[in-house]
């Protein structure tokens, strides 16, 4: 049976879903939006924060952007701080620490809001498949949706099995069905299907734990958003806090005694786990040197009172986790509500897929998230919206948005994923970016607003806020060149930290002195500006010389994006390139030799190679 058609339907309503449906249908697009569990939507089995480390940063680029992942974690948070921020404009991150009832409660109320997005409960087992390219989805009953374009986020619900110990269950993080069939048959369309694994801690009763033996973490009291367009919306002397705990030696003498009864390490596992977020048996395991290991008591929601004890996931047997548990200062007398679990699932080989998230193999095919081999929310609403945006603009026979590794992090991830793959769930880190510097969190609408403007998910408001943001930083920067003060008074404020200053220096210099700050400048300067501005302006000038040296680095990277690899091209026709190299280069058949350069195992003397082959066989170097 046919229901009915859609220009885009999206499988799976978690984070990728939620903006991969919000990007297609924003454009005009009719939309479905199918999900096994409505009320799953949004869904956080995991840590319910949002942000964090490079993570911070992907959110500000989704709001930029037009996506809906930032805007609703500044309504639907208990606490929030700036990571790093003593480590320098280039890592620093926010995190919040996201209520798990409002936060998925906020982002279906945005869902339904878009008239042209229709929301499904269904469990898809099967894809339609014509001439290589998708027509449409089937259910588990067996009812047809006919589409143009498909984007999958399942998440971890492809054949997904819960362990604990040596037992284990097929069912999803709450206990939910899982999708039994889907991967076999995208296996059968010749999609690479590869194994994970992650995993959850214990949630803990708050009215069990000793809090005088614990350290509390609390919120900045510094007002921060995610969103370039909403205003605080908290209280920042209302913010929930959150507690440090250590393991210790009697901790990690209970899991070495225990190992060969953990999932992971008693072979009940097959599926590969994350290297960035290991369990803590698997910390305990390669950091042997280490005498405790940093955990935290975080609140879940302010709808029912369960702490996440953040750091400690395994898949130990129940008896082991009691006393891993009360091994914990502060927590000797600590019941467990639910126990913690290591989850399997199948996602795709990434190495499949193109820099636009559309599969090699089967066209207006698009997938995002978990199914990518990525861990994390915020991986996953980036890919989601990159992926929505694509599939919309294919629909519409417009080229697809590719994000480069110097415009932003969502750029770096997918890079990596097309360039590099993964065996493991992949993790963004600062150290992945190697133009950092100017992927900060306060510039991203700067680097991506425009882009979201031009494919229709940026509003003509937001777009108007951004051209005047852009003039601001403008007026500002020639006012601290223009503006030249002496200091002799003791009245004068920055006396203080510059001493006398007889001859006339311009504040832009001043500016450049480490010692200077830009709120000292302020009293000097008649316009009044933003202290968003005033933040941007300030990294701007400190960092002028770092920055001018990173867009030379990036300059010459793009002159190699722009040199081109035919489609068509035969690697065992280019001779003295390396046997390694020349796998490589046919398993990921790069775009451009930029890409080339950055997979493993190809070295730069056979991209000297290759450029020569290009520029001979082909007349020019693209």
């Amino acid at each position: 049976m046919i229901n009915m058609k859609y220009d885009v339907i999206v499988v799976g309503g978690g984070h990728a879903g939620c903006e991969a449906a919000n990007a297609s249908a924003k454009q005009g697009l009719k939309v479905a939006l199918i999900t096994s569990n409505i009320n799953n939507i949004a869904d956080m089995p995991c840590n319910p924060s949002i942000g964090g480390t490079a993570k911070g940063i992907v959110v500000r680029e989704i709001d930029a952007l037009g996506g809906l992942m930032g805007r609703v974690a500044d309504i639907s948070h208990l606490q929030i701080k700036m990571l790093n921020s003593g480590k320098g404009p280039a890592v620093a991150s926010l995190r919040a620490q996201g209520d798990k009832v409002t936060y998925p409660k906020n982002m279906l109320k945005e869902l339904k809001s878009i008239e042209t997005l229709d929301i499904i409960e269904a469990m898809i087992e099967d894809i339609i498949v014509e001439d290589n390219t998708i027509k449409g989805v089937i259910t588990a009953d067996g009812t047809k949706y006919e589409c143009t374009c498909l984007v999958l986020t399942t998440g971890t619900y492809l054949k997904s099995k819960i362990l604990v110990g040596s037992t284990h269950k097929f069912e999803g993080p709450h206990g939910e069905e899982s999708s039994k069939h889907l991967s076999d048959k995208l296996r059968e369309h010749g999609l690479e299907i590869i194994r994970l694994k992650t995993g959850t801690p214990q949630r803990i009763d708050p009215n069990t734990v000793d809090y005088s033996k614990l350290s509390i973490e609390e919120g900045d009291k510094t007002p921060w958003t995610f969103s370039f367009d909403l205003e605080p919306q908290y209280d920042v002397n209302k913010q929930r806090v959150c507690y440090l705990v250590y393991t210790n030696e009697n901790t990690h003498k209970i899991i070495m005694d225990n190992l060969d009864k953990s999932a992971m390490y008693g072979g009940y596992a097959e599926g590969i786990g994350p290297r960035y977020c290991p369990s803590i048996e698997d910390k305990v395991v390669r950091f042997k040197d280490k005498e405790r290991h940093q955990l935290f008591l975080e609140p879940e929601s302010d709808y029912y009172p369960d702490l996440y004890l953040q750091g400690f996931s395994t898949s130990m047997p129940i008896d082991v986790q009691e006393k891993m548990v009360h091994s914990l200062v502060g927590l000797e007398n600590a019941k467990i509500l639910k126990y913690a679990y290591a989850i399997e699932y199948d996602a795709i080989n990434p190495l499949q897929m193109l820099p636009s998230e559309e599969n090699k193999i089967i066209h207006n095919l698009y997938t995002a998230g978990q199914i990518n081999g990525t861990s994390g929310y915020e991986e996953a609403a980036g890919q989601g919206l990159i992926a929505g945006i694509n599939a919309g603009l294919r629909c519409k026979g417009k080229d697809p948005l590719i994000l480069k590794r110097n415009e932003s992090y969502i750029g770096v991830l997918l890079d990596d994923l097309v360039t590099k793959g993964t065996k493991e769930p992949y993790r963004l880190l600062t150290s992945r970016a190697e133009y950092r510097l100017i992927l900060r969190h306060d510039n991203a609408d700067l680097r991506l607003r425009e882009y979201g403007y031009q494919v229709g998910i940026v509003t003509e408001e937001q777009h108007n806020r951004l051209l005047k943001k852009i003039d601001d930083i403008k007026n500002l920067t020639e006012d601290l060149k223009n503006i030249r003060i002496t200091v002799k008074n003791e009245s004068d404020s920055i006396k203080e930290s510059i001493g006398d200053l007889t001859k006339g220096e311009s504040l832009y210099n001043l500016l450049k002195r480490p010692e200077i700050k830009i709120d000292q400048l302020k009293e000097y300067i008649e316009k009044d500006y933003s202290n968003e501005v005033y933040g941007i302006v300030e990294i701007q000038v400190k960092y002028e010389g770092y920055i001018a040296k990173t867009y030379k680095e990036v300059e010459k990277m793009l002159k190699l994006e722009e040199k081109q690899i035919p489609e068509d091209i035969d690697y065992d026709k280019v001779k003295n390139i390396a046997s390694e190299a020349k796998q490589k280069l046919k398993d990921v058949r790069p775009l451009t030799l930029a890409q080339a350069s950055r997979i493993s195992g190809v070295n730069p003397v056979d991209i000297s190679v290759l450029s020569i082959y290009l520029k001979k066989e082909y007349g020019k170097d693209k």
